[in-house]
Parts: structure tokens; C-alpha cells; sequence
């Protein structure tokens, strides 16, 4: 009989933002795997938990896939984290989900912290309908994406690094429009956590006057007009 692949989120800051279930979870499987283990050592620690670990990130997610899918086969349980967060989301993870499936292993996935929701909670935009699109390609692709959300109905949101927040922000402010609404969320969950809401310039402004630091989650307001727009053009 083959082993299970539990996926496991894991705190985005706050330690105590993990589940009872989560934490049985690792405690029972055979082997955790962990974006970095260094970082998953300090967590696993902090709940007292002493289990084998094992480096998951994307450097090497191709090369250890099959002997991962081996272990699997084998019975053995396996369980998947991220440095923070749900593993799948803008993290490693996807591949070997994918490979599970077409192996026919069966795959738990726990609930759990991820940042995007309480952004998205915070921002007070429209949260009925939306839209995530992690981040954005650094390079090829960046000004397509761009270009798509100028379309975009939904409430979106973008991961960002710090260090690059503040071009973000001016890029959308020149697809969107200056008073277009949006919101910054940075170190949810822990001592130092930020929102800041407003207009895309005001945000531009107050960002420009200050360092930024720490992990960051952009909500913005959807098109409201192209609605409007479509059917004045029919």
C-alpha cells in the first residue's frame, strides 16, 4: 500500500498560527520535506517535533521527483511545507503534486495560513470575486501581465518583494490610473504588521518617503468601468 503526501501549511509569522492537525501531521509522517530546512528546523523545534528533513525547493525538485515518488510507493507518509505559508502557492510544490496524481497516490491537503487572504480581508475591496496572480514575471511576460490587468473586472492580487514595491506600484498607477484603490499589506501576522490603504499615487508617495521591509502583499480594485466601456463601444 503507498504512503501518503500530506501538504501542510505552515505559519507566515506568527508561530501560533498553526493548526492541532498540522502539527499531529508532522509528528506522524515518515519524512518532511522543507523549502529550507534551516528555517523549518526553528519551527519544528518550537513544537517539539523531531522528524527526518529533507530539502524541497526549486533547484532540486526535478532531480529528487522520482525518488520522492519511490518513497511514496513504498508506504512511506510523507509531508510537504514551505518556508511560510501553503506549499503550492507561489512556492515549490506543484510538480509534485502533479506527479502524485498520475501515480495514483493520494494527496491530504491540510487548510491553513496563506497571506493573501487576510490581505484581501484588510484591503476592503471586493472580496466576493477575485483574482491572484503571485508575482509578477520579472522580465519576459511582465508588461503582458501588466497590459492583462488593465482588464482585469476582479479584485487582484500581486506578491512583491520590498525592494520592488515601489516600481509595482508605478507601473500599475500607469496601466490603472492614478486614483485607482488599492492596498499594501507587509508582515502580516507579526510585531511590525502594516496596511496601507488608498489610491494608487498616495500609496506611491507614502512608500517613496520610507524603507520598506519584509514580505509584502498588493490587493488592487478591479476595473469598474470596462463594462461600461464595452457596451458604449457596441
Amino acid at each position: 500500500m503507498s504512503g501518503r503526501l500530506f501538504i501542510v501549511p505552515t505559519p507566515i509569522g506568527n508561530l501560533e498560527d498553526i493548526t492541532l492537525r498540522a502539527i499531529n501531521t508532522l509528528k506522524e509522517v515518515d519524512l518532511i520535506l522543507a523549502e529550507d530546512t534551516r528555517t523549518s528546523s526553528f519551527l519544528l523545534k518550537h513544537l517539539g517535533i523531531s522528524k527526518p528533513l529533507k530539502s524541497y525547493h526549486q533547484h532540486n525538485e526535478h532531480k529528487i521527483l522520482d525518488e520522492l515518488i519511490t518513497q511514496l510507493n513504498s508506504g512511506k507518509n510523507i509531508a510537504l511545507i514551505s518556508d511560510a505559508g501553503t506549499p503550492g502557492i507561489s512556492d515549490p510544490g506543484f510538480l509534485l503534486i502533479r506527479e502524485a496524481i498520475e501515480k495514483n497516490i493520494s494527496i491530504i491537503s491540510l487548510p491553513g495560513a496563506t497571506a493573501f487572504v487576510p490581505a484581501l480581508i484588510n484591503s476592503g475591496l471586493p472580496c466576493n470575486e477575485f483574482s491572484f496572480y503571485g508575482f509578477l514575471p520579472q522580465k519576459k511576460g511582465r508588461q503582458t501581465r501588466l497590459k492583462l490587468l488593465e482588464l482585469e473586472e476582479k479584485t487582484f492580487i500581486v506578491y512583491e518583494s520590498p525592494f520592488r514595491l515601489v516600481k509595482l506600484l508605478q507601473e500599475l498607477q500607469k496601466h490603472l490610473g492614478a486614483t485607482r484603490k488599492a492596498c499594501v499589506c507587509r508582515e502580516l501576522t507579526k510585531l511590525f504588521e502594516e496596511t496601507k490603504r488608498g489610491t494608487l499615487e498616495e500609496l506611491i508617495l507614502f512608500y517613496n518617503s520610507k524603507p520598506v521591509k519584509g514580505e509584502i502583499v498588493v490587493v488592487v480594485q478591479g476595473n469598474k468601468n470596462i463594462d461600461l466601456e464595452t457596451e458604449t463601444n457596441e
